[in-house]
């Protein structure tokens, strides 16, 4: 081998050892998008109308504490916003829930509060990390609902929604006695926590009339008959949780008889009623919002 050779060889290697000793000094950093963070608000929002909470702020900060997104519900005092972004700061800062500080407190250990001479700290329930694949990459806080506890509970709904939205890239499998055992009594296989369900759903009679706001249902039949109205009005309407209404019959709408095989779509505020039922249904609901 010639001089030439061997040293553009021995440059190649160098290259390439540099290159391999630089990779193991740094590791790869998940990091929130503002996309992301409104989507943690809008989770924590339908969380506090789910519990008819009065209001509340909803602020999402970034890995470093910085406020990325805010949001200030109806009927909120105004000092919510501040304390809602402090308590999200401190979720990051100090890498857990705002909680444990203020317990640590309340327990006698009031030194805890000279921490605020150093560094932003709001030790109030209410502030709770964002996490992704062990990594922190936000945080969210809430302040002014109807109580410390649910402005935790929100600022929950909000961490783990997201924490759904990047599990989906991942796949998700389930074997065959998983499903026959969520078909033979009726359940919800999988929610991945934001815009869609999977429900493995079981008829043996009958039911209410349902009505989703939010929600289209995609319906493969696997197994049986029944007659489905779908459309008109529904009769004897009341809501049964946010977003989801029942009633007695429909009046008008289109009767059609499905059985194996077959799909039917409904979308979002179309009521839709199984009148008859014959024999175990089994069917596939994918639930879209």
């Amino acid at each position: 081998m010639n001089t030439q050779l061997k040293n553009s060889l021995a440059a190649a290697l160098l290259v390439l050892s540099a290159a391999g000793a630089a990779s193991s000094q740094v590791v790869d950093k998940k990091t929130l998008t503002l996309d992301g963070a409104k989507k943690v608000i809008a989770a924590a929002a339908a969380e506090a109308k789910r519990l008819n909470a009065p209001g509340g702020v909803i602020a999402v900060v970034d890995n470093g504490g910085n406020l990325m997104a805010l949001e200030r519900l109806d009927n909120t005092f105004a000092a919510g916003a501040n304390i809602s972004i402090g308590k999200a700061r401190t979720a990051v800062l100090f890498q857990r829930p705002t909680k444990f500080f203020e317990e640590v407190i309340g327990k006698g250990r009031t030194s805890m509060v000279t921490v605020a001479e150093v560094t932003p700290f709001t030790p109030l329930q209410g502030g709770i990390p964002i996490m992704v694949d062990g990594q922190i990459v936000g945080g969210v806080g809430v302040s002014g609902a109807a109580s410390a506890p649910q402005d935790e509970q929100l600022a929950i709904a909000g961490s783990k929604a997201f924490e759904g939205m990047m599990a989906t890239s991942a796949v998700t499998f389930y074997g065959s006695d998983k499903v026959a055992q969520a078909f033979a009594k009726g359940a919800v296989l999988y929610n991945n926590g934001t815009n869609y369900m999977v429900h493995a759903s079981r008829r043996e009679g009958p039911g209410m009339v349902e009505v989703h706001t939010k929600d289209t249902d995609i319906v493969h039949v696997l197994d049986g008959t029944a007659t489905v109205i779908t459309g008109g009005e529904m009769l004897d309407g009341k809501a049964t949780e946010p977003d989801e209404f029942r009633g007695k019959s429909i009046r008008g709408g289109e009767t059609r008889q499905i059985a194996k095989g077959d799909v039917i779509i409904i979308p979002n505020g179309v009521p839709h009623w199984f009148q008859q039922v014959n024999g175990p249904l089994t069917y596939y609901v994918v639930k879209v919002r």
